[in-house]
C-alpha cells in the first residue's frame, strides 16, 4: 500500500477544493425575475417584437455553451407545459444584465400569461414574470353582423338569431375566417356604456334592445368590433323590416350590383315600385336599378314589411347622332353629347385611336369610319358612358353620267350594282324607262327611276343574262339598247 506524499496530498487538496468551488458556484448562480418591457402584449401579423430584461450573478460561472431561453406559460401563468419562446446562442449572452426581443405564438389568448429565464450552463430557473395580457390580433379591423341590416324582430315568444357575416359585405374581413378566434356579445346600456352578454358567433335575442359582437382580445380589444343592431319585438303581429343597400344610397352602379338586405326570417318576397319581383325570395336581392324597392318578411307567428326609395348616381347622356351615318367626301358632321354627369371628361376616338384635339361635348367630323366617345365623371360616382357611331361614304344615286350603260355587274362589290344614265333621265324628269327580258317580259316599268334596278335578286346562272331597255323622254324621244347582266 502506497502512502500519498506530502506533495501528492497538496494536490490532491487543490483538485478537490476547485471541483468543490465549481460545484458551490454552480449552485449560486442566480437569474433575477425578467423584467417586462411592456404593459400587455397585443401582437398581430405587422407587430410581434417584445422586449425583457434581467440580470445573473455571478456573470464569470457562466459556461461558455450556455444558452438562455425564455419560456412562456399558460394563459393561466402554470408553467407545467411551458412553450420556448427564444432560445439564444451558445455563448452569445455573457453579460449582465442583459435584454432579450422575443415573439409571441398566434395561439396566445388571456390575461394571465407569464415568463421566465432559464440557462443551460449552469442549469438555472428564474421567477415567473408578473402576469401580462397576450393575444395575436389576426384580425383587426371592423367586421359586419346581420348582413349589415341595422335592424331586426322578433315575434311575442320568440327570438331573433345575430350572426356575424362570413364573407360579409364588400371588403368586410370577418374573423370567422380565422379559426383560433373567439367573441363577446354586447348589448349598450347607454350611447357609451354597453353590458356583456355571451360568448360564440351566434346571438339568440328575445328582448329589446341594441347589440354588437367584438373579437375576443381581452384588454388588447380595439378595432375588431361589429356594427350595431337595434332588435325589437313585433307590436300587434307587424314589424319594421329594414333594408339596406350594400353599396349605399345613393349608389354608384359603376361598382356593380349593389345587394339589398333586410331582416332575417322564414320567407322573403321582393317587390319594384309596388310588382312583385319573380323568384326573388330570399333574404338578399342584387340590383343596379334605381326605383322603390319593398319586401315582405314572414316571421312565423308575425310577419315583416319595409321599403328603399333606392338611387342610382350613374348621370345622364345623349348623343345626337345615329349609330350609322352617311355623308359624302367633301362634308363633316358635327356630333353633339349632352350629360348631367360632374366635371365630366370627353374623350373622342376614330378606329379605336384617341383623337388628342377632341376635349369637348362637340366634335365635327370630317373622315370616314368607326367613332367613338366616352363620357366620364370625375368627381362622385366617377362612372363612364361610352357612345359609338359609324360614318361612311354616301353613295350618288345620281352620279353625272355621259353614256347610258349596256353592262352591269350586281354582286355587291358597290361597283356598277346598279344600271346607272344620265340624269336627264331619271327621276324628276317624267322620263319613262321599260326594261324587259329578252323574251319581251316587262320586269320595270317607271316615269320615276332611281338608278336602282336591279333592286331584287335575278337569279343569275352560270349564264349572263341579257335585257333590253327603252327610254322614252316628254318630248317623246325614244333611245333603245341592251343591258348585259354579268353573274
Amino acid at each position: 500500500m502506497l502512502i500519498p506524499t506530502p506533495l501528492t496530498q497538496f494536490i490532491l487538496g487543490i483538485c478537490l477544493i476547485t471541483v468543490f468551488m465549481s460545484k458551490r458556484a454552480n449552485a449560486q448562480v442566480v437569474i433575477s425575475t425578467p423584467n417586462l418591457g411592456f404593459s400587455q402584449a397585443c401582437a398581430s401579423e405587422s407587430f410581434n417584437t417584445f422586449n425583457t430584461t434581467f440580470i445573473f450573478s455571478p456573470a464569470s460561472a457562466i459556461g461558455e455553451s450556455n444558452q438562455f431561453s425564455i419560456e412562456l406559460s399558460d394563459a393561466e401563468g402554470d408553467f407545467s407545459d411551458p412553450v420556448i419562446i427564444h432560445t439564444t446562442n451558445a455563448g452569445e449572452v455573457i453579460v449582465s444584465p442583459t435584454t432579450l426581443s422575443f415573439s409571441l405564438p398566434e395561439t396566445v389568448a388571456g390575461e394571465g400569461y407569464r415568463i421566465r429565464i432559464k440557462s443551460s450552463a449552469p442549469v438555472a430557473t428564474s421567477s415567473r414574470s408578473i402576469p401580462f395580457a397576450a393575444y395575436y390580433k389576426a384580425q383587426d379591423s371592423p367586421f359586419t353582423i346581420n348582413n349589415l341590416v341595422s335592424t331586426g324582430a322578433f315575434c311575442s315568444g320568440g327570438s331573433y338569431l345575430l350572426t356575424i357575416d362570413n364573407p360579409g359585405n364588400g371588403s368586410n374581413d370577418s374573423p370567422l375566417l380565422y379559426p383560433n378566434l373567439t367573441f363577446n356579445w354586447y348589448k349598450e346600456t347607454s350611447p357609451t356604456t354597453s353590458v356583456f352578454i355571451a360568448e360564440g358567433p351566434t346571438l339568440s335575442v328575445n328582448t329589446n334592445g341594441t347589440y354588437f359582437a367584438e373579437t375576443n382580445y381581452g384588454t388588447c380589444t380595439s378595432n375588431s368590433f361589429s356594427n350595431r343592431v337595434i332588435i325589437s319585438e313585433a307590436i300587434a303581429g307587424e314589424a319594421n323590416a329594414t333594408i339596406a343597400s350594400s353599396l349605399g344610397n345613393p349608389f354608384c352602379p359603376q361598382q356593380g350590383f349593389t345587394t339589398l338586405s333586410t331582416i332575417g326570417g322564414n320567407s322573403y318576397q321582393w317587390f319594384k315600385d309596388g310588382n312583385i319581383i319573380p323568384n326573388a325570395t330570399d333574404q338578399m336581392y342584387q340590383t343596379n336599378e334605381s326605383g322603390t324597392f319593398s319586401v315582405q318578411v314572414d316571421l312565423g307567428d308575425c310577419s315583416a314589411s319595409g321599403s328603399i326609395d333606392l338611387i342610382s348616381e350613374l348621370f345622364e347622356s345623349s348623343i345626337d347622332v345615329a349609330e350609322y351615318n352617311e355623308m359624302q367626301s367633301e362634308e363633316t358632321l358635327l356630333v353633339n353629347v349632352t350629360t348631367t354627369a360632374q366635371n365630366p371628361i370627353f374623350e373622342w376616338y376614330l378606329n379605336n385611336n384617341r383623337i388628342a384635339s377632341a376635349t369637348e361635348a362637340t366634335f365635327q367630323a370630317s373622315e370616314f369610319g368607326d367613332y367613338s366617345v366616352v363620357i366620364s365623371e370625375t368627381s362622385g360616382c366617377e362612372a363612364s358612358i361610352e357612345y359609338v357611331f359609324v360614318i361612311e361614304e354616301a353613295f350618288d344615286l345620281f352620279p353625272d353620267v355621259e353614256k347610258i350603260p349596256n353592262i352591269i355587274s350586281p354582286n355587291g362589290d358597290l361597283i356598277n350594282d346598279t344600271w346607272i344614265i344620265p340624269s336627264e333621265y331619271v327621276s324628276g324628269t317624267n322620263t319613262e324607262i321599260i326594261i324587259m327580258t329578252n323574251r319581251g317580259k316587262v320586269v320595270l316599268k317607271t316615269n320615276d327611276y332611281l338608278n336602282n334596278w336591279p333592286e331584287d335578286d335575278l337569279n343569275l346562272t352560270s349564264i349572263n343574262q341579257v335585257y333590253y331597255y327603252i327610254i322614252t323622254t316628254t318630248d317623246n324621244q325614244t333611245k333603245k339598247g341592251s343591258i348585259t347582266v354579268l353573274k
